[in-house]
């Protein structure tokens, strides 16, 4: 022990360990996702066979990472045949999971994997872009603060028309449908793979027949194009895309498309001092078309800009970035 002291900064060293072996797990569980392992094995397979599923040419390699999952309590192995273990099964069963470390042991981590090139002038990054599906089934881990800001608004305005503009899966959507039973509704999402996401939520909901997903951006839209003025519009987790100088238009085409006396919420992580905070602030500014998070300050000067008013902000959970801006279109 008193060596282990004196060599170096013992505690930055068992930390480097840690955080070594937290990136080994993760990445280790991303590849058997990205490889198609943990599918395959949803039902026993041998090596052969898990190899001629997967197109794989070397088995001895094969069996070495079968070893690496099973020592990661993703497959077991007996009677020369591989399934998949407890973990494997809880992580498919459980899709924001498997988002999660698609999303973290990816375009998380692959940022600053890269980052040394892009300050020396390389290319911004497109992960907003290529990976629009991961972001949306990630973004799920937040909807149970987000669905109960949902329902305060819904039983404040009682919407017989909701909005959800940037709609992702298409999750919150349904909330405010199932919210308030009498309404109907419009999503309306720009990434072709989440709006496709979103249109399969609500065919396997039954709410097709109450709402539909618009694919595209919602600038310019007149309110007939979405069915009429809606009474609560939301914005959750996309202003923080759009760049800074065209935040007052959106706000403003979205504030055009709620009726009079409407409101407007407006979900966001913003810009603070916390860690996660300031990590999704780099991502965002390392990809092309200027993005970076706002601040309340910010979300509440564009929103009057725009010509809302009635203005209110809250934290929605105590230490965490995620805030909800309520606003209003005056009758």
């Amino acid at each position: 022990m008193a060596r282990l002291v004196g060599a170096g900064h013992v505690g930055e060293r068992l930390r480097a360990v840690r955080d070594g072996q937290a990136a080994v797990r993760a990445a280790t569980l991303s590849s058997a996702l990205g490889t198609g392992v943990l599918e395959a094995l949803r039902a026993g397979r041998t090596t052969a066979e898990l190899a001629a599923d997967l197109a794989v040419t070397d088995h001895a390699l094969l069996e070495a990472y079968l070893r690496t999952l099973e020592a990661a309590r993703l497959v077991r192995t007996a009677g020369g045949r591989h399934r998949l273990a407890r973990r494997g099964r809880a992580v498919l069963g459980d899709d924001v999971v498997r988002a999660a470390y698609e999303g973290f042991a990816g375009y998380h981590t692959g940022l600053y994997r890269d980052l040394a090139l892009q300050l020396r002038g390389g290319p911004a990054r497109d992960d907003v872009v290529r990976h629009g599906d991961v972001i949306a089934r990630l973004s799920r881990a937040l909807e149970p603060l987000v669905h109960d800001t949902l329902d305060e608004a819904v039983a404040a305005t009682r919407p017989r028309r909701v909005l959800d503009v940037g709609c992702g899966d298409g999750a919150n959507l349904v909330h405010m449908l199932r919210a308030a039973p009498s309404s109907s509704g419009t999503g309306i999402e720009v990434d072709p793979a989440a709006a496709a996401l979103a249109e399969r939520t609500l065919r396997a909901e039954g709410l097709e027949g109450r709402a539909h997903i618009l694919k595209g951006d919602i600038r310019g839209l007149d309110p007939q194009q979405i069915g009429g003025p809606a009474d609560l519009a939301l914005l959750a987790n996309v202003i923080y895309y759009v760049p800074v100088g065209e935040r007052r238009e959106l706000l403003r085409d979205i504030g055009a498309l709620v009726a009079p006396g409407g409101t407007l919420l407006v979900v966001s992580t913003m810009a603070d001092r916390s860690a996660f905070s300031r990590h999704f602030d780099l991502l965002l500014r390392a990809q092309s078309g200027e993005m970076s998070l706002p601040t309340p300050d910010d979300v509440t000067r564009d929103l009057r800009a725009a010509g809302l008013d009635n203005l209110r902000v809250r934290r929605l959970t105590r230490g965490d970035p995620l805030h909800a801006v309520t606003a209003r279109r005056p009758s």
